[in-house]
């Protein structure tokens, strides 16, 4: 399965993914065809929050998919073509936002993967597999830090500093001076994240 944003669409690419068997989930531009209409022309009275989608699969990039397009608390239009059953789509596509933040972590905003030097395969790999093993302690000491500490909020209700960030300056704080800190966020490591009850289930209109 592919998830990929909008600057890798095209009838190319998505024949070509259709002939090596990779199932895909794209979000789309807002002027790509689908059949005789523009994404854009698609229910233009969509509201904040509301999911709508094209009773069957339409033409797009060569091919059949299920066209899902939702509108954002900002306002953004989020239009989605896959090859996925419909009732999949946005659930696979919402994966993609978590993929781009632990890139972001891993790189500039974080760990600065791409800073380094090294051309060696098994040596990038190593060193790979070493960032993502202090990201992944990272995001359970910031889990836990939130936990008993909720994070400040914006205006708009999001955390001014993400759970990485936080779990960044406490084990850094914690294995700069060592002591009863760093041995809590070494147990940490080992221990499973917090269960969430939240559900992303919702009805899809066509």
């Amino acid at each position: 399965m592919l998830i990929a944003d909008r600057e890798f669409v095209g009838q190319e690419w998505c024949s070509f993914l259709r002939w090596k068997r990779i199932r895909q989930c794209l979000r789309i531009r807002e002027n790509t065809r689908a059949l005789d209409d523009l994404a854009r022309d698609l229910f233009t009275t969509l509201q904040p929050g509301e999911v709508r989608t094209l009773f069957a699969r339409t033409w797009v990039y060569g091919g059949w998919m299920h066209v899902v397009i939702t509108l954002s608390p900002a306002g953004d239009r989020v239009i989605v073509a896959s090859d996925l059953p419909i009732l999949d789509v946005l659930k696979t596509y919402r994966l993609r936002w978590g993929i781009e933040s632990a890139f972001s972590s891993l790189k500039g905003r974080g760990l600065n993967l791409e800073a380094t030097h090294m051309t060696a395969p098994d040596r990038i790999s190593r060193l790979f597999g070493l960032l993502c093993l202090a990201l992944a302690w990272m995001a359970r000491v910031g889990a836990q830090t939130v936990l008993q500490h909720a994070a400040r909020q914006d205006n708009r209700g999001r955390a001014e500093v993400s759970q990485v960030r936080i779990g960044w300056q406490v084990l850094g704080q914690a294995a700069r001076w060592g002591g009863e800190a760093f041995w809590v966020c070494l147990e940490l490591l080992r221990t499973p994240f917090p269960t969430t009850h939240t559900s992303n289930s919702r009805s899809v209109r066509c």
